[in-house]
């Protein structure tokens, strides 16, 4: 078995088929594993993420992946999350007492960033949701429905869209309201919100993110496979409309009995002969799915500035603030520059989902625009000295959710014997999330086996209901709220 792409995708598929028997070698293209969800050293000896990620406590595979893996203890997961305004109020989400779906009652009722008509207004919504199991069926539409069109047909003030929706779903999904399809949208707020009290808590690495993968290797290499990097693919090697081989640098060929490609749909769109395209239509629309950008900015300031591990900001460019001296405290980052290992220094990470914006701004510009937010936001940075700064952009982070995608994402099976695909753009049932990456290594991988006949499922059930929306589910009837 040959797995070409050291991704989440890729390692979970590897991973996956090494455990059940298989010699997988895997191939990667970069000095290190991780794909789009990986870090690495500047310079300086500096780790940073070249973007935040974080799980939540519905992502059930991604959980599972990381048991596998051995890198569970290397999350950190918190009960709540909060909210600044411009104006500097604060509203937090925490789960209370209460069952699901009112757990949210007490935090939301004194979320002082929105008012009073845009709570209502955000309540009804949500009972649309819940009434329908986050499934409503105006939204099954080939072409769908933009969760914008959706939110607006219910009604929701400006302020809900903006300082409740969009918050979260720009985040969670990468991508603008009306670029983003409605049931992608439900579908967070249904599984991480409203079914379970527990699927919203946030899990956020407490290491550099390339520091997750160090079982990867060792669970195929273990198992009598291997792990190349710096192997970047430059052509297959077809015999009689057949996939027999890969290429790479010096005219190198490697075979295998399987192939799996797990590398963006971009990459594989290039990669992939129009013959193979045309034996499998499903790989002819690949071009169709779009992508959309990330951008993380990093500060290092001379001073603590934040006390809070996480905070996110409303109405600015910046979303997010991740104070990454405080998630890395007691944990080894196998680096003596480790981020925040100066004594009283504090390092910062922002990310801006979906930042086309900010795609064509120098990092000057970047950095000028960002620093005063967050000393806006933050009083103790006003007087704090910016250190250094650093820039990434991700122009093509991750597939755009847009309405009607799922009828270009092709299955983990194709036409082509031998040929597999992985990747979060392939049909997994989620967005762009590291979830849904994991959630399309797995379903490769079953695939694989599948067509070997060795059946076996990889694939874990979402997040059980809880409260009382699993006592709804179990008798099937509407709930009355």
């Amino acid at each position: 078995m040959i797995v070409i792409g050291g991704g989440l995708a890729g390692l979970a598929a590897g991973v996956a088929l090494a455990d059940s028997g298989w010699r997988v070698r895997l191939f990667e293209q970069r000095p290190f594993l991780g794909g789009r969800a990986t870090s690495y050293v500047l310079p300086d000896g500096e780790h940073v993420d070249n973007c935040q990620h974080v799980t939540l406590g519905c992502c059930t595979n991604l959980e599972d992946f990381y048991r596998r893996v051995g890198s569970s203890a290397k999350i950190k997961f918190f009960d709540r999350l909060l909210f600044l305004d411009p104006q500097g109020r604060r509203g937090e989400m925490q789960a209370g007492a209460l069952p699901a779906p009112f757990h949210f009652t007490g935090s939301f009722a004194t979320f002082a960033p929105l008012t009073l008509l845009d709570k209502l207004s955000i309540a009804r919504a949500m009972l649309n949701i819940i009434q329908h199991a986050g499934n409503p069926p105006d939204v099954h539409k080939e072409d769908g429905i933009s969760m914008l069109e959706w939110l607006r047909r219910r009604g929701q003030t400006e302020g809900a869209i903006n300082r409740f929706w969009r918050v979260v779903l720009v985040s969670a999904l990468d991508e603008e309201l009306d670029r983003t399809d409605a049931r992608f949208g439900l579908d967070v707020f249904w599984k991480a919100f409203l079914s379970s009290t527990t699927g919203y808590r946030m899990g956020v690495p407490a290491v550099p993110l390339s520091n997750l993968y160090d079982g990867c290797k060792a669970e195929i290499e273990g198992r009598g496979g291997e792990v190349v990097l710096r192997s970047p693919v430059r052509g297959l090697k077809l015999e009689s409309g057949q996939l027999v081989g890969v290429r790479f640098d010096d005219n190198r060929e490697e075979s295998a009995d399987a192939y799996i490609f797990a590398i963006p749909h971009t990459a594989l769109a290039e990669l992939l002969p129009e013959s193979l395209k045309q034996s499998d239509p499903s790989l002819a629309h690949l071009d169709k799915i779009k992508t959309s950008p990330i951008t993380g900015v990093h500060f290092w300031f001379d001073r603590v500035v934040m006390d809070e591990p996480f905070l996110t900001l409303l109405d600015t460019t910046t979303q997010w603030i991740f104070n990454k001296t405080t998630l890395y405290a007691g944990f080894d980052t196998g680096s003596s520059g480790a981020p925040g290992s100066a004594q009283n220094t504090q390092y910062l990470q922002l990310v801006i989902s979906a930042s086309y914006d900010l795609l064509q701004k120098s990092r000057q510009e970047i950095i000028d625009l960002c620093l005063a937010e967050v000393r806006h936001a933050l009083p103790k940075g006003r007087d704090a000295q910016l250190l250094k700064a650093t820039v990434i952009k991700e122009a093509a982070a991750t597939f755009s959710p847009e309405p009607g995608v799922d009828r270009w994402r092709p299955q983990q099976s194709t036409l082509i014997p031998g040929l597999f695909l992985s990747g979060d753009w392939t049909q997994t049932g989620w967005p762009a999330t590291m979830e849904g990456a994991v959630r399309g290594g797995y379903l490769a991988a079953e695939a694989v086996l599948r067509a070997s006949g060795t059946p076996r499922v990889f694939l874990q059930p979402d997040l059980a209901p809880d409260g009382f929306i699993r006592m709804w589910l179990g008798n099937s009837r509407p709930p009355r709220f």
